[in-house]
């Protein structure tokens, strides 16, 4: 099978394209330009899709012998990621930007044209699993990615190859080791790779403005203090919201709400967090197959959030999730994922867009 191996420039790309050759596919090597200016992009360890990537990419290609390529997305990962990550976070919302760019770049506009030049698929170094065109959790739990892989529809799926999904993150070192990979010992990307300084706060506020408002008690509507963008606040934080004045329990106050048509950010005790059912828009059955029961699953609400079981139904284009237990600190904008436990790892069920939650 022709395919092409998308190489980010870290260990488990290298690993992952390895392996695909070793499978007896002809694999190609591809790194993705994903800024227009690769000198505003983090360098080190913390970030990705920097100049160092680059090279580091180039030579694990030529240690493994296939062809490699660079190929400029740059305007699409603009406009389908970043401006997607501003225009959410200014609608009050907390998106995923690297589950977008999974959706919108590696699996859409990457797969798009790599399957117009006569490749089979596309081998990323995801931890998770494809059997029998089944997505499921990769056997490291700890570095499981199907969460951000579960936006993917059946068609992607079937194009996509995930040569990691089963074994850990310590055997892909070792083995990258063993095949004399100079980045079988580099470092993990953390942050968000275009933001080159980690300030996701200061970020948003160069692009959207600052925007002063009021931060009010959820119970008494009582202005507590101001904030310079309602965009800087997440659902469930509890740092970083400059209030001066203790609750008169004296305990803690979370963010439970923020609404950019009044530019209130609402805060409150932890419990006031807790919610029992979610909503969400523009389900994504994984298998292709809605669901027109309710069905008993386990559902992820954020990327390295707790499971909770659930009933989950779908309804109208949209998928609610009725909590067993109550959660906190939900997000909309957030995925939610559901999972079917099986005896050979968990199976992905759907994924849909977090619009909102409640108490129930």
């Amino acid at each position: 099978m022709k395919v092409l191996a998308a190489m980010s420039g870290g260990v488990d790309s290298a690993v992952a394209a390895a392996r695909a050759v070793e499978a007896g596919h002809d694999v190609t090597g591809v790194h993705l330009a994903l800024s227009r200016n690769p000198q505003t992009y983090r360098t080190g360890a913390r970030g990705c899709c920097t100049l160092e990537d680059s090279r580091d990419a180039r030579r694990a290609a030529d240690v493994i012998g296939i062809p490699f390529y660079v190929w400029d997305m740059a305007e699409r990962f603009h406009e389908d990621v970043v401006d997607d990550f501003v225009a959410e976070y200014a609608a009050g919302r907390t998106p995923n930007p690297c589950l977008r760019c999974n959706e919108k770049i590696k699996f859409a506009a990457v797969l798009d044209r790599a399957v117009a030049l006569g490749f089979d698929a596309v081998v990323t170094g995801h931890h998770a699993r494809i059997e029998d065109g089944v997505l499921r959790r990769s056997v490291d739990m700890g570095k499981d990615q199907s969460y951000v892989l579960a936006v993917l529809n059946r068609e992607q799926l079937s194009r996509a190859i995930f040569p990691l999904g089963d074994i850990t993150k310590e055997q892909v070192r070792a083995e990258a080791a063993e095949r004399g990979l100079s980045v079988a010992d580099k470092p993990d990307s953390h942050d968000i790779c275009f933001i080159a300084d980690g300030d996701t706060r200061g970020f948003l506020t160069e692009r959207i403005g600052a925007k002063p408002g009021d931060i009010v008690d959820g119970d008494s509507g009582e202005v507590l203090g101001e904030h310079n963008g309602a965009f800087a606040y997440t659902v469930g934080q509890r740092h970083g919201l400059g209030l001066t004045r203790p609750a008169a329990d004296g305990k803690p106050r979370y963010v439970l709400s923020i609404t950019p048509v009044s530019n209130t950010v609402t805060v409150g005790p932890r419990e006031a967090l807790e919610v029992r059912i979610v909503h969400g828009e523009r389900p994504v059955w994984t298998d292709g197959v809605e669901r027109t029961e309710p069905v008993e699953c386990d559902v992820q609400l954020r990327a390295h959030g707790e499971v909770q079981p659930a009933t989950l139904v779908a309804s109208g284009g949209t998928l609610t999730a009725h909590l067993r237990n109550p959660a906190r600190g939900v997000s909309a904008g957030q995925a939610m994922v559901a999972y079917l436990p099986d005896s050979r790892g968990d199976i992905v069920l759907a994924s849909a867009t977090i619009t909102g939650a409640e108490r129930g």
